[in-house]
């Protein structure tokens, strides 16, 4: 059986998608008893620091019977300068999977190219499937799913609003992606939703909050763009999710935020710790998405 990656959310069709999250719900409910990673380990790369990511995955492989290695891109050669296909060629024959997280997309569609185990996205500046996913399952699990929902993103259009794009491909929903002039998503992931999905862009924040379902936010400035943080904060005035915004939303509509957050700036704290935030079960979810992910990919 050829050994299947998850780089994007457009790696998986709709049936796919629900299927996982079929075993998402088991698992975390716990109903399923099954070890499907007994005897095997994740090679977990980071490039990029982490708390979800990485505590999600470690925990999620030893729950499943397995174990998980931390490899930090400064302890193994690929941080001095080894070929990531060499890289790739050398763990396939330790073990059974790879998940990584890294600045450059296209080094982790190399490592996928090269290896002959499945390789998993954790975060690259380009898309951030597994938090996706995780965000989906809450939507389905706190409003009963994704059909006839609008989902608003407010912010900056990084790899959260690209995988966001994905989803929108891929299932179909509304989605409306709030950005500043000269922070829009990528075109491509843009383009590719609209064939599929009902999508827009807008530079005015109410516009896409207005009647949503869920509201979407993420820090300014992500990781590695330290240096252009007073830019930012500059550029993304009037785009803090708070509660007269929220107000626009539909009544029932949830809070979302994949963390770390920085209070007062992209959300304020009335919104993210009220009674509408549901970032604690979209942090937990990670755990309970990405074992499904695991169980599905190295059993």
């Amino acid at each position: 059986m050829p050994k299947r990656d998850f780089l994007q959310i457009t790696d998986f069709t709709c049936k796919e998608i629900e299927q996982l999250f079929d075993l998402a719900k088991r698992m975390k409910a716990r109903a399923y008893r099954e070890t499907p990673l007994s005897g095997k380990t994740l090679a977990m790369i980071f490039a990029k620091s982490s708390t979800r990511t990485r505590v999600s995955f470690e925990v999620g492989a030893y729950q499943l019977g397995g174990q998980a290695l931390f490899l930090s891109s400064k302890d193994i050669q690929i941080g001095r300068g080894e070929p990531i296909p060499d890289t790739a060629r050398v763990l396939s024959r330790y073990v059974d999977g790879i998940m990584i997280r890294t600045y450059d997309h296209a080094e982790v569609e190399e490592l996928a190219r090269f290896a002959t185990i499945p390789v998993i996205n954790g975060l690259t500046d380009l898309t951030h499937p597994c938090q996706v996913l995780a965000d989906i399952f809450t939507v389905k699990e706190q409003l009963g799913g994704w059909e006839g929902k609008r989902i608003a993103w407010v912010g900056d259009g990084n790899n959260m609003a690209n995988a966001w794009l994905e989803a929108a491909a891929v299932l179909g929903f509304e989605l409306r992606l709030a950005c500043p002039e000269m922070f829009e998503p990528n075109i491509a992931k843009y383009e590719a939703a609209k064939k599929t999905g009902c999508v827009m862009v807008t530079e005015v924040p109410e516009e896409a909050v207005e009647g949503a379902h869920v509201v979407n936010t993420d820090v300014w400035a992500s990781m590695g763009q330290e240096a252009e943080a007073e830019a930012r904060r500059n550029a993304f005035k009037g785009f803090t999710v708070d509660s007269d915004l929220m107000k626009l939303a539909d009544p029932r509509a949830i809070f979302l935020h994949c963390l770390p957050a920085h209070r007062g700036e992209e959300v304020t704290a009335e919104v993210i710790d009220g009674p509408q935030s549901r970032v604690w079960d979209e942090a937990e979810n990670r755990l309970h998405v990405q074992k499904a992910l695991l169980a599905t990919l190295m059993s």
